[in-house]
């Protein structure tokens, strides 16, 4: 049997693949199996455990010990018969599990635990950004740098994960501690999220947000341990419990557990944006993270007591040691034998590894040699996954400055399950129409050159992104750089009116019930400013401040022109919108809009802004006089925008209003962010996907799980590149970020391109074949030496 590969890439025997990201786990033993239904594990989203690799003829990934191995004290074989009841109502035993459709009993416990696990997890981080940017009130840059740190370490931690099941705890083990880890993490990050755990004069913000902060890196730090720890161990645990004659059942097994990966992510994706922008609190109402992080946290503990119920039913091999471990001893022997013979009286030898021949023998070096060849082919390859993984950070907050109105709420944080959808239509189609297309064009569409034309759409992706951010900055406002301000007129009065700004800079008309655009000017040349309506004329002297937007609301009444001021800073976070109502009867009017109450406003007042409970609603304003009350119903109101409302008159209990602009809403639609997704997906599937088919062809059997480990290493130092740029990067415009990611990838795809043009194509199976048979005839050759010698020694 092979080590983490089990039948060869020749073999007639086809086995199921883990993923891009995910899958063998270092030193694992695996037997072959059935490939997987094409699409049927299209995604395990951050770790990628099958998107879209259940495809016919590639080799197993996953790492599935199904060595025989006696049965462990307390399993269901050392059971009494009275405590195989369940067998019952599940079908036959076959003397070492419980059967249940032809299933053990055992597996069940573990897809529902992935499935829950899963859920947790994507659901968690569907809403983390937002996190960081809406409650902790962190920068994007600095909120999309911890987003990456987080996931970097989420890649990071597989590995020793991995080094301590096969080394020290076993599978099972490793997966119930780092679970309880991983349940605490959850938990902890949820209390850090609470609003009103610090709330202690409540104003609806923290006193001490260090207290939040704290609370939340240390549950995202034991997140990482945990669901990194068990990532490389659930599926190959599954595969442990069947036996060598069900290799069906095992190949069904592994569908179920990527199914449940994907309705676990797919899930969570879509419901926990959606309890993340309702609202919760006890002393304030604001977005509800406790909730988007509790209902996560309770999945996972769900999960583990799930795990746990099944723990008697479990086939659990015992650690076998880790063959990543063997591999980097020898080539660490190798440098170290190297550089003790660095003089000229040593002989070089062919290869540096060579030097590892005086305690390793031939073939593993030689396999170890093959490895690296393909390691040195990794080299580019996080540029791909810096790029890929800011759906979740970047993406996500270019969706927060769009209109996600398409008949019903989209979140910002929703749209990211584009890409699986995309991926479950996406790569059955490659493989039964693309791919086959290409190869009857006869055109020679090799592994490298897939991923490197998977590279250049990656790249592509982050231009089209570029376009959709242009469009967005054309239509946001502009606002006061440093040293100017801006000024915007409201003309409440039935005649019309003219604005002449001092000393002489210029002179606006206004007509009735109409607004000017805001008014740029810079702050030390504007003093005053004189307003001419009818026969009055009335002057203002002005105390501005830099940077600032201000409304001036004027009116014309029989004796006087008044005035009302008030300022708008920027537009409003979140994508919600603002309104705030101007009181334009001679009378004090009490003002509510649906839920909200905007108080009594005296006349020419205006109220503070008040957010909008739901953006895209129309709401039924309500205005009580002294004699009287008048109703209206507002506009639907846009995304991200700013209204002022002035109430101008009431005619048989109908109140009349005046709706005016102060922020344009989102105008640029969810929708185009589609685009870049496609792209995105297109390159998974030609790059992801292919990587590892590639990786995997080109390395020997027991070295599977040595690149499954440098595959998780690209993808944690992608995503450092992405802190990195995001903390140090000096780039104001994001357009132009996404540009310098966009080129950056296009420049290392031109260097894999020229690095796997010197690539030559190699068997592994007939190298180690070479191999066994220079071994046969080397026994041989000892045991004809040995028996010539006996035969002699018998003679004297």
């Amino acid at each position: 049997m092979g080590r983490c590969g089990g039948a060869g890439w020749g073999s007639p025997e086809r086995v199921a693949v883990a993923g891009p990201r995910e899958g063998c786990r270092p030193g694992m033993s695996i037997p072959p199996a059935a490939s997987l239904r094409a699409g049927s594990s299209c995604r395990d989203r951050a770790d990628s455990v099958a998107k879209g690799l259940a495809r016919p003829g590639l080799p197993l990934l996953l790492g599935v010990g199904l060595r025989k191995s006696p049965a462990t004290p307390g399993s269901l074989s050392t059971l009494p018969p009275g405590q195989l009841s369940l067998s019952k109502c599940c079908g036959k035993t076959t003397g070492k599990s419980v059967l249940c459709f032809g299933f053990p009993l055992s597996i069940f416990f573990i897809v529902i635990n992935e499935f829950c696990e899963r859920f947790s997890y994507y659901g968690m981080k569907a809403v983390l950004t937002l996190y960081f940017t809406r409650f902790l009130h962190w920068d994007d840059n600095f909120a999309t740098a911890i987003y990456h740190t987080f996931v970097a370490l989420c890649y990071l931690t597989p590995i020793l994960g991995a080094i301590i099941a096969d080394s020290w705890l076993g599978k099972f083990k490793t997966i119930l501690y780092l679970s309880i880890v991983y349940a605490i993490g959850q938990t902890v990050l949820s209390v850090g999220s609470i609003n009103d755990l610090t709330d202690h004069n409540q104003d609806g913000s923290p006193d001490a947000i260090a207290v939040n902060v704290a609370l939340s890196m240390v549950g995202l730090i034991l997140i990482a341990f945990g669901t990194g720890g068990i990532k490389p161990c659930v599926s190959a645990f599954g595969g442990d419990q069947f036996e060598d004659d069900q290799e069906k059942q095992r190949s069904t097994f592994f569908s179920l557990f990527y199914l449940s990966i994907n309705a676990g992510s797919l899930l969570s994706t879509l419901i926990t944006p959606t309890i993340r922008a309702s609202e919760c609190g006890i002393h304030s109402k604001q977005e509800c993270y406790p909730l988007a992080f509790g209902v996560p946290a309770i999945l996972m503990a769900v999960a583990l007591v799930v795990f746990v119920i099944g723990s008697r039913m479990y086939k659990k091999a015992k650690p076998q040691g880790n063959v990543m471990l063997e591999v980097s001893k020898c080539v660490g022997f190798a440098i170290k034998n190297r550089f003790r013979h660095r003089s000229k009286e040593f002989p070089k030898r062919e290869h540096w590894l060579d030097w590892a021949s005086d305690k390793y023998d031939k073939r593993l070096i030689a396999q170890i040699k093959m490895v690296l060849r393909v390691l040195f082919l990794y080299i580019p390859l996080p540029m791909f996954w810096a790029v890929f993984d800011q759906q979740g950070s970047r993406w996500t907050l270019q969706a927060t400055a769009m209109n996600g109105d398409f008949g019903f709420k989209i979140q910002p944080d929703q749209m990211q399950i584009v890409n699986p959808i995309l991926i479950v239509i996406m790569v059955p189609v490659a493989d039964s129409l693309i791919y086959p297309l290409i190869k009857k064009c006869k055109l020679n569409f090799t592994p490298l050159k897939k991923m490197t034309v998977g590279m250049f759409l990656g790249s592509m992706a982050f231009v089209a992104a570029a376009l959709v951010q242009v469009q967005i900055d054309n239509h946001n406002p502009v606002f006061p750089a440093a040293g100017q301000t801006q000024i915007k007129l409201i003309n409440l009065g039935a005649v019309p009116a003219t604005v002449q700004f001092q000393p002489q800079l210029q002179s606006v008309e206004v007509e009735p019930n109409k607004e000017t655009g805001y008014l740029t000017f810079e702050t030390s040349k504007l003093l005053s400013l004189n307003v001419i309506s009818a026969n009055e004329n009335k002057t203002r002297h002005l105390e501005l401040q830099e940077e600032q937007r201000y409304t001036l609301a004027f009116k014309w009444v029989p004796t006087d022109i008044n005035f009302t001021w008030d300022n708008v800073t920027s537009k409003p976070e979140d994508g919600k919108s603002l309104v705030r109502f101007i009181n334009n009867f001679s009378f004090p009017v009490n003002v509510t809009m649906g839920d909200m109450d905007f108080g009594v406003l005296e006349p020419f007042s205006v109220s503070n802004y008040s957010i909008i409970p739901h953006a895209g609603w129309s709401y039924t304003i309500k205005a009580t006089m002294p004699q009287d009350t008048c109703t209206v119903d507002s506009m639907q109101f846009g995304y991200g925008a700013a209204y002022t409302i002035s109430l101008d008159d009431c005619v048989e209990k109908n109140l009349f209003i005046t709706h005016f602009e102060d922020i344009a809403p989102n105008t640029v639609h969810m929708a185009w962010q589609i685009p870049q997704y496609f792209l995105l997906t297109c390159a998974e599937v030609l790059f992801s996907v292919t990587g590892l088919e590639f990786s995997y062809s080109q390395a020997p059997s027991n070295m599977k799980s040595v690149l499954q480990a440098g595959w998780l290493l690209t993808v944690a130092v992608g995503n450092i590149i992405v802190l990195i740029v995001a903390g140090v990067s000096a780039i104001q415009q994001q357009w132009a970020e996404y540009v310098l990611f966009a080129a950056l990838l296009l420049v290392v795809c031109v260097i894999f391109a020229i690095m796997a043009s010197f690539y030559t194509y190699i068997d592994p199976n007939e190298i180690e074949a070479q191999f066994s048979k220079e071994e046969k005839e080397e026994d041989k050759k000892d045991q004809d030496t040995n028996e010539k010698e006996a035969e002699a020694h018998s003679q004297l």
